[in-house]
């Protein structure tokens, strides 16, 4: 799933993020240029991460909607990933 600038997403290593931007950047002068997407954690604007548009290790998906977060709020990963955890109580504080 491709994302736009200003998209909310969850990633799996940094939570609850919006898409600052989608940059062309390359590993070394002469390498083509690969795009990434610009990540800015929710939480703290300070934080933020690179990660490739294609081919990513980072598991990315929109936000939660309210009832997923509902739902999520019993499960045991929602006790057990702080990421997760933050997420959705965002989610449920922003949509409340």
């Amino acid at each position: 799933m491709a994302f736009q600038k200003k998209d909310y997403l969850y990633s799996s290593t940094q939570g609850a993020c919006i898409v600052d931007n989608i940059v062309q950047l390359s590993a070394s002068k002469g390498q083509p240029q690969v795009p990434y997407y610009v990540l800015k954690s929710v939480f703290d604007s300070t934080k933020v991460a690179y990660i490739p548009v294609v081919d990513h290790q980072v598991k990315l998906r929109p936000l939660f909607t309210k009832e997923e977060a509902t739902t999520l709020l019993s499960s045991e990963e929602y006790k057990k990933d702080e990421n997760l955890k933050a997420a959705v109580d965002y989610v449920l504080r922003e949509e409340g």
